[in-house]
C-alpha cells in the first residue's frame, strides 16, 4: 500500500474531478488528514472557503473559518502532532522523511498563531467593546458639559434713493440692500482673528475661564497655553457660518457655564459692529478727504480773488468803474457839444463885431475853458501810469502818486480781477455741488451690522453629544476591526 505524501498538488490530482468540487468529501478529508498532513489540510481549507463562497453560503464560511482556527490552535503545541509524526514516521516510508523539517517549522509559528487565536475570539471584545466602554464612561462621568449661545447678523448698506433718511429708520423701513460675500467674510475673518481674542481677554477674561481646574483635563485649556495654542483653542469654540443664500451670518460661542457663553457671543457682536462700522466711516473720509481739500482750494481761490478785487476798489475809491467811465463819456460828449455851440456863437458875433469886443473876448474866454475842461477829461480817461499787476493793492493804497491808472486802465484792471472773481466763483460752486455728491455717495457706501437675533441664552448644555459620538465612534472602530480581519482572512488564503 502506497502512503499518502504531504503534498497538495499530489493529493490533487489524485481526486476525481467530482470529488474537487464536492464539498461534504472535502470537509470529511479534512477529517481524515487533520494530525497527519498539514499542507493537505491547509489546502483544503482554501478549497472548501472558496467552493463556500462561490456558492454564497456565508454560514458555511464562517463554521470553515472557525473549524481553521481550531485545527492552527491544536497544532501549536506540536508534541501531539510530534508524536504523531513520529509514530507515522516508523511506519511510513522514507519519502516522508523529508517533511519533518516542514512539520518542526509549524512549532515556530507558535506565538503568531496564538495571537490569531485571540484575535478572533476576543478582537471584539478588545478593539470595540472596551473602547466604546471607556469612551461613554468618559461622556457620562468626567466630560464638562459645554453650552453654547448663539447670535444672527446681517450686513445692510444704505439705499442711494434714502440717503436723506436716517440710517436706522432706513434699515427699519426694510430699504437698504445686503452685501456681497466679500463683507460677511471680513466680519468672519475678523471673529476669527487673534485681533479678536485679544479684545475677548481684555474686556471679559476670556482665557482664564477655560483653564479653570475643575473642567476636564481632556476639555479645559492648559494653563501654559502659548498663543498660537490659544488661538487654536478659540477657533474650536468660536463658530461662524454664512448663509449662502440670504448672507445671514450665525455666531456660536462655547463655554463651560450658560452666562458666560452668552457674555461672550454678546461681546463679540458688539466688536463686529463696531468693527464694521468703523469701516464704512473709515472708507466715507478717505472718499470724500480728496473732494474736501480740492473744495478747499476752490474757496481759497475765490477769495483770493475777492480781495483784490476788493483792495482795487478802495485804492481807486470806485465802487463801479464801468458806470464812472460811462459817465465820464457823457462828460465829454457834452462839453463837445457846448464847445461846438460856443465855436457858433463865436463865429456868429465875430461876423458883425470886432475882435476886441468885450462879448467876442468873453466868448472866447468861455471856449478855452471849455476846451482845456475837454482835453482835461479826456486825459482822465486815457491817462496811464505804470502798474505792476503783481502788486499788493491793500498796500498800495498808502502811495501817493504811484499806481494811479486811467479810466480805461482802470476798467481793463477791474474787467480782470472781475473775470477771475467770476472764474473762482463758478470753480467754488461746480467744487461745493461735487462735494455733496461726494457726501451722498460716501453714505451710500455706509454699512452696517444688524442684529437678526440677539445672543441666545443656553438652558441646557449642548456639548459633548453623547449619544452621535458613542455611535460615531462605534462605527468607526467595527468598520476598521471588520477591515484588518478581511485583510487577514485574505493574506491568509493568499498563502
Amino acid at each position: 500500500m502506497t502512503v499518502l505524501q504531504d503534498d497538495p498538488a499530489i493529493y490533487i490530482k489524485s481526486l476525481s474531478k467530482e470529488n474537487r468540487d464536492n464539498l461534504d468529501f472535502l470537509l470529511e478529508q479534512i477529517d481524515v488528514y487533520w494530525q497527519t498532513h498539514p499542507k493537505i489540510i491547509n489546502h483544503l481549507f482554501s478549497r472548501c472557503k472558496k467552493l463556500a463562497s462561490d456558492r454564497g453560503d456565508t454560514k458555511t464560511v464562517s463554521k470553515i473559518d472557525a473549524l481553521r482556527l481550531r485545527w492552527e490552535v491544536e497544532s501549536e503545541d506540536g508534541t501531539e502532532i510530534e508524536a504523531i509524526l513520529g509514530r507515522k514516521s516508523q511506519k511510513i516510508t522514507p519519502v516522508n522523511a523529508g517533511n519533518q523539517h516542514q512539520n518542526n517549522s509549524l512549532t515556530a509559528k507558535g506565538p503568531i498563531k496564538a495571537v490569531r487565536a485571540f484575535a478572533a475570539n476576543y478582537g471584539l471584545l478588545v478593539f470595540v467593546i472596551i473602547p466604546v466602554l471607556v469612551f461613554a464612561l468618559y461622556l457620562l462621568m468626567i466630560a464638562t458639559p459645554r453650552f453654547e449661545s448663539q447670535a444672527q447678523l446681517v450686513i445692510k448698506q444704505a439705499d442711494g434713493a434714502m440717503s436723506t433718511i436716517d440710517p436706522s429708520l432706513a434699515l427699519l423701513s426694510g430699504f437698504g440692500n445686503t452685501q456681497n460675500n466679500s463683507d460677511t467674510e471680513l466680519v468672519k475673518a475678523y471673529i476669527l482673528s487673534s485681533d479678536m481674542i485679544a479684545f475677548l481677554e481684555q474686556e471679559i477674561e476670556y482665557t482664564e475661564h477655560f483653564q479653570v481646574h475643575s473642567w476636564d483635563p481632556f476639555s479645559r485649556q492648559t494653563s501654559d497655553a502659548s498663543k498660537e495654542d490659544r488661538f487654536d483653542y478659540f477657533q474650536k469654540h468660536v463658530v461662524v457660518e454664512i448663509d449662502p443664500n440670504s448672507s445671514i451670518i450665525s455666531v456660536r460661542a462655547q463655554a463651560f457655564e450658560p452666562d458666560f457663553a452668552n457674555l461672550i457671543t454678546n461681546t463679540i457682536v458688539k466688536q463686529a459692529e463696531a468693527f464694521i462700522n468703523q469701516i464704512g466711516h473709515d472708507l466715507a473720509k478717505a472718499q470724500l478727504s480728496f473732494v474736501q481739500n480740492e473744495h478747499e482750494l476752490t474757496q481759497e481761490k475765490l477769495q483770493n480773488a475777492q480781495r483784490r478785487l476788493l483792495a482795487f476798489q478802495r485804492k481807486y475809491n470806485l465802487l463801479d468803474p464801468e458806470a464812472e467811465g460811462v459817465a465820464l463819456q457823457q462828460i465829454t460828449f457834452e462839453l463837445e457839444s457846448r464847445i461846438a455851440t460856443k465855436t457858433a456863437e463865436l463865429n456868429a458875433l465875430l461876423s458883425s463885431m470886432s475882435t476886441s469886443a468885450p462879448l467876442v473876448i468873453q466868448t472866447k474866454d468861455e471856449l478855452s475853458s471849455l476846451e482845456q475842461q475837454l482835453r482835461s477829461e479826456r486825459e482822465r480817461l486815457t491817462r496811464s501810469v505804470a502798474f505792476e499787476s503783481n502788486v499788493d493793492l491793500s498796500n498800495s493804497e498808502h502811495q501817493s502818486g504811484e499806481g494811479e491808472l486811467g479810466v480805461n486802465a482802470i476798467l481793463s484792471k477791474f474787467s480782470d480781477y472781475k473775470i477771475d472773481l467770476e472764474f473762482a466763483l463758478q470753480s467754488y460752486s461746480a467744487s461745493k455741488l461735487s462735494l455733496e455728491q461726494a457726501r451722498i455717495q460716501a453714505y451710500k457706501q455706509l454699512k452696517y451690522l444688524v442684529t437678526i437675533e440677539s445672543p441666545t441664552y443656553p438652558e441646557e448644555a449642548k456639548y459633548p453629544k453623547v449619544f452621535y459620538n458613542l455611535v460615531l465612534l462605534l462605527a468607526v472602530l467595527l468598520a476598521v476591526y471588520f477591515i484588518g480581519k478581511m485583510l487577514i482572512a485574505t493574506a491568509e488564503e493568499l498563502k
